[in-house]
């Protein structure tokens, strides 16, 4: 909800006003808990998928934890899209369990979809409405009482800032708009875990920013996450955990920075040069704690400990560059630089 002073607030637990009617329609047998106790809310164990004789998933496990948001990477054809497909109830697992919400899935997939926002990566818009109009039609699908959703579209009009845009049709909106849009429509459920299939593609750096913000208020009232991004700046910025996928495996997990240091370093040198120049500083760098690269005219050192004595070898290099070492980086020495086809 919008309070007085103009913030976001997400109600939690029975103020949701399409539960009861969703619990409602299932049958008996399936009845469970809507919102039960436990600060899991994804656990995945053994999850495998296999399409004829390709194992697009191979056994993999992690854990969500209530409020957290996790990254969710990987290379193209890794197997995230499959993975998220099945955490969604739109392809069947050939092997393992997952559990949403303290609940199994696929068994109690309607009362765990009533509760999942998804921010698809494809513009998924009706083109023939207007903006709130698709906030409205979407909010049917939940069974929300009207005057419910009526609040909600104006809150989340505002939140969003496409209070100004309410009766444009869809064709006549900005790329950052439309995803805006997007988020807005995940939202109108007031879900307890929302899914962000690569928020902020195709952006200008001022509308993901915009969308940056929203999500850290989003995040910092409770709201869980799993996010998948090629933007690996926007994973730093909003994830807590990061999981990396390839070939269908879980390669790492942890806390980001925790990951980078452990495994990468400290701080990473760029240095431009001819094959002589590189050999001569590769030598170098080997009295410093550090671990090289050499990919073409590029030498790349990450550096475990500081090592700023090696600085004025460096200065009489042609071009070189010096950072902290980040998620890139991690993401390349444990996927490899080629390029991937899905």
């Amino acid at each position: 909800m919008l309070s007085s002073a103009g913030q976001f607030f997400l109600r939690e637990g029975p103020s949701i006003g399409y539960s009861g009617a969703m619990i409602q329609a299932t049958s008996q047998q399936d009845s469970a808990p809507v919102f039960p106790a436990s600060q899991t809310v994804v656990s995945v164990t053994g999850l495998t998928k296999r399409f004829g004789g390709r194992l697009a998933v191979d056994n993999i496990s992690f854990a969500i934890q209530r409020g957290q948001c996790v990254g969710f990477l990987g290379p193209n054809g890794a197997g995230k899209t499959t993975c998220i497909n099945m955490l969604l109830g739109l392809v069947e697992k050939s092997a393992g369990e997952i559990r949403i919400f303290d609940l199994e899935a696929p068994r109690f997939h309607r009362q765990i979809k009533a509760r999942i926002g998804v921010v698809p990566q494809a513009d998924s818009l009706d083109p023939d409405l207007s903006v709130e109009e698709n906030l409205r039609t979407y909010a049917g699908y939940f069974r929300i009482p009207r005057r419910l959703v009526r609040a909600r579209v104006e809150e989340l009009l505002h939140f969003f800032a496409l209070h100004n845009r309410r009766d444009e049709i869809i064709e006549h909106l900005s790329g950052g708009q439309r995803r805006r849009l997007l988020l807005a429509r995940a939202l109108i459920n007031e879900p307890h875990l929302l899914i962000l299939d690569e928020p902020t593609i195709g952006l200008d750096p001022q509308a993901r920013h915009l969308i940056w913000e929203r999500l850290a208020i989003l995040q910092a009232q409770g709201t869980t996450m799993l996010l998948t991004s090629h933007y690996l700046e926007e994973v730093s910025r909003l994830s807590q955990q990061v999981l990396i996928l390839d070939h269908g495996q879980v390669v790492v997990q942890g806390e980001p920075q925790q990951l980078i240091t452990d495994m990468v370093g400290l701080e990473v040198f760029e240095v431009d040069g001819t094959a002589a120049e590189l050999d001569a500083l590769a030598a170098s760098f080997k009295e410093c704690n550090a671990t090289q690269e050499r990919v073409g005219d590029k030498l790349y050192v990450y550096a475990r400990e500081d090592c700023s004595r090696l600085v004025k070898v460096l200065g009489e290099a042609g071009s070189w560059v010096r950072r902290p070492a980040n998620l890139e980086d991690l993401f390349i020495q444990l996927t490899g630089r080629s390029l991937r086809e899905s």
